[in-house]
């Protein structure tokens, strides 16, 4: 594993209780920062699998502790901002500074485009993008306030690259991401924050799992007919969450210090074809 120094660092990571999230913050923790870990802990009503709990949310902090670092575990909800600006008032208060931002939640579940109930499409919109956004104002003025410079991390997609059928509104929230970026690298370059953005392709996680379990094999059979596989390597049909988190250490580290503005594929050569 490649090492980076996040000594005296602090990271804040959304859907930090199960997944791609909780690997993130072990991550950060491995290679020194303490780590702020936020999710929901409730259900989605538009959503079909459970996401994480409040308990699986302290087990990640147990997690980041585990690797001899702070952890602060906070129940809040990306798409109301007064709970990210108190969320992010309380890691300030318990830290002194926030240093790296992850923005990691995310739902995915599937309908048609002319068949998709309007809360459907509003609570994907809501989390995957408006979520993204207010993490990162409210951070990201943090930053500008500190002058001292900054990371912004955000889980994008191999979807926000390119089109994925029955899942059109998620589409739109990844690509949605990867504008945000883009425009958030511009806008706070002169602060010294790099902005960038990951795009996975099928990862091992429970929101995988808990969407094919909702909608069926025959489903993503169906996706895959249009998208290809989701990786282009002999016997390797998902990636592992680990496999994002070194690409969220790497854009989080001065290794990266000249990266902004991208949307860094780790897609198992997914997008290739």
């Amino acid at each position: 594993m490649v090492q980076y120094d996040f000594d005296g660092k602090v990271a804040f990571v959304t859907g930090a209780g199960h997944g791609q999230g909780r690997s993130h913050a072990q991550h950060y923790a491995k290679h020194g920062a303490d780590v702020v870990v936020t999710d929901i802990c409730e259900n989605i009503e538009t959503n079909p699998y459970d996401l994480s709990t409040s308990d699986e949310l302290e087990e990640t902090a147990s997690m980041v502790e585990d690797e001899g670092q702070e952890a602060l575990a906070i129940q809040m909800d990306v798409r109301e901002e007064d709970e990210v600006a108190a969320a992010v008032d309380e890691a300030i208060d318990e830290f002194g500074r926030i240093d790296i931002l992850a923005n990691n939640a995310g739902i995915f579940n599937a309908a048609d485009m002319t068949e998709m109930p309007e809360q459907q499409w509003d609570e994907m919109i809501d989390t995957n993008l408006k979520g993204v956004w207010l993490c990162s104002k409210h951070v990201g003025q943090h930053f500008i306030d500190r002058g001292d410079g900054g990371k912004i991390v955000s889980t994008a997609s191999a979807a926000g690259l390119i089109a994925t059928p029955s899942a059109g509104h998620y589409v739109a929230t990844k690509h949605g991401v990867l504008g945000l970026t883009k425009t958030l690298a511009l806008e706070l370059a002169e602060y010294d924050v790099n902005v960038n953005a990951v795009c996975p392709t099928g990862v091992q996680t429970p929101m995988i799992a808990g969407f094919t379990e909702a909608y069926g094999e025959e489903l993503m059979d169906e996706m895959g007919a249009l998208t290809g596989p989701w990786s282009v390597f002999e016997d390797v049909d998902m990636i592992e969450a680990k496999d994002v988190s070194e690409a969220y250490m790497w854009l989080s580290s001065d290794a990266a210090r000249y990266v902004t503005g991208i949307g860094l594929p780790v897609d198992a050569g997914m997008t290739a074809k």
